[in-house]
């Protein structure tokens, strides 16, 4: 494998087209793969705001409501990485439009369920379809956009969709009659999405050889159950027994999909890629952005609406603050480049990510909404710098040709620290002692995992 430096990932145009590939559309790509991003994202965040709706019309316990959240991660995390393969070897177009027509379908019947394991079955669906869509969305960027500098504008504007569509979830959900209303309308977008890609959308791949990794994807995809499982019972008892029967066997799961990624011809994942401190700084990114920042935000505007008495189109419009900086910062990282290195640009992030939880610590007890305000402003300015920089510091930290593998490997870091985050984040909130107290412990771990965060990306630098 090539070193991975600055003189492999970002010096001349590279293309990874085979004699099959068809040449690439720039605007259309970006403007097509950033589309499908946001209705992506905007499915994945409506919840945030319909929760407390969907789990009294579903009749879920306090206990499941995890579940309701984590679906979707879930099937992101599980799928990510094997869905970045399969779009590098099988080609990143066909792969694209089967996830964003699968995202259409599974959102749409999502919106006809009448039970929580319907609805969650249904949200892992729609994120093992998100996942094919985003692994392969950068892939197709980094084909129509050979050039470093090209390569720069179009992963910061489609960094900027991400928090675009974090933005419009929730608002759009919380102005719609219902939460089966917004679903309807999601999976439609979606859709119509698919339909325009089939004639704008060029092919790329970059094969190489052999059979897709099955038995890596279930042995990580059971990992990732067992985990979110454990995490998701133990709030009511970290040490009952079948709280660390989970965890060991996340534990047992995990060494045999590493003993697995060893010995097949063609891996979900290169792990040789580990031994590099750029991918290892892009991993870490998404991790703790997942634990941190969309763990916490994931529950917080249920949590307010229990505790303020919000409405979710209310609770929508606070949470627009927060997400619509981070939408205008994202689009403006790019001139960061050259001046700013990705990882410092992470760092930063997390760093105003902690200041956020702790200038929130107290609002929930006060009853009032503005308490929240300063905390919003000062968490999307780091939520832009965490989604405008994560992307390109994917694409980097593999060669061009693994475009895809390098997209899905971080994001599947991302949803892992998601799914935990959440989970963590209910079981404390809700641990006892009022929601208030719960609330408060949760912003001090979630500032303190940002913390974490920073240190991590920072330590990690390329050894000459």
């Amino acid at each position: 494998m090539p070193r991975l430096d600055s003189a492999t990932t970002a010096s001349a145009p590279v293309r990874d087209a085979t004699s099959r590939d068809a040449p690439a559309h720039p605007r259309a790509t970006l403007a097509l793969t950033s589309a499908a991003t946001a209705v992506a994202l905007m499915t994945y965040t409506a919840p945030m705001v319909t929760l407390p709706d969907t789990a009294a019309a579903l009749h879920t316990p306090l206990s499941a409501q995890a579940w309701l959240l984590n679906g979707a991660p879930l099937g992101l995390a599980a799928l990510l990485l094997v869905a970045g393969s399969l779009a590098d070897d099988y080609g990143r177009r066909r792969i694209f439009l089967a996830g964003t027509l699968a995202l259409g379908l599974t959102t749409a019947l999502g919106a006809f369920t009448t039970s929580t394991w319907q609805f969650t079955l249904a949200r892992v669906a729609q994120g093992a379809a998100s996942a094919a869509l985003l692994a392969s969305a950068l892939g197709l960027i980094v084909h129509a956009f050979p050039s470093p500098r090209g390569r720069l504008h179009a992963t910061g504007v489609w960094g900027a969709f991400v928090s675009g569509g974090i933005a419009a979830g929730p608002l759009l959900a919380g102005a719609l009659p219902t939460w089966r209303v917004a679903y309807g309308v999601l999976g439609a977008a979606a859709l119509v999405v698919a339909a325009l890609g089939t004639r704008a959308l060029a092919e790329s791949r970059a094969p190489r050889g052999g059979r897709p990794d099955a038995l890596g994807a279930l042995t990580f995809g059971l990992a990732l159950v067992a985990l979110i499982a454990a995490l998701t019972l133990g709030r009511d008892g970290w040490l009952r027994a079948p709280v660390g029967l989970l965890f060991a066997a996340a534990v047992v799961l995990v060494a045999v999909f590493v003993a697995v990624e060893h010995r097949t011809g063609t891996p979900m994942i290169d792990l040789g890629l580990l031994r590099h401190a750029r991918f290892l700084a892009s991993s870490a990114g998404g991790l703790f952005t997942g634990l941190a920042v969309i763990g916490l935000f994931s529950f917080l505007p249920a949590l307010l609406q229990q505790s303020l008495g919000l409405s979710p189109l209310a609770t929508a419009a606070l949470f627009l603050l927060w997400s619509g900086l981070s939408f205008v910062v994202a689009l403006q990282v790019k001139h960061l480049a050259g001046r700013v290195a990705a990882r410092t640009q992470l760092a930063l992030g997390f760093a105003l990510h902690t200041i956020a939880m702790v200038t929130m610590l107290g609002a929930v007890g006060s009853g009032s909404w503005t308490r929240l305000l300063p905390g919003l402003i000062v968490g999307g300015l780091g939520s832009g710098l965490l989604n405008g920089a994560l992307p390109l510091l994917a694409v980097d930290s593999v060669p061009p040709q693994r475009a895809a593998m390098g997209s899905g490997a971080q994001q599947t870091f991302r949803y892992i620290g998601s799914c935990a985050g959440v989970a963590l984040t209910i079981a404390i909130a809700t641990s006892g002692g009022g929601l208030a107290r719960g609330t408060d412990i949760a912003l001090l771990v979630s500032a303190g995992l940002a913390v974490a965060g920073a240190v991590s990306v920072l330590a990690l630098r390329e050894r000459a």
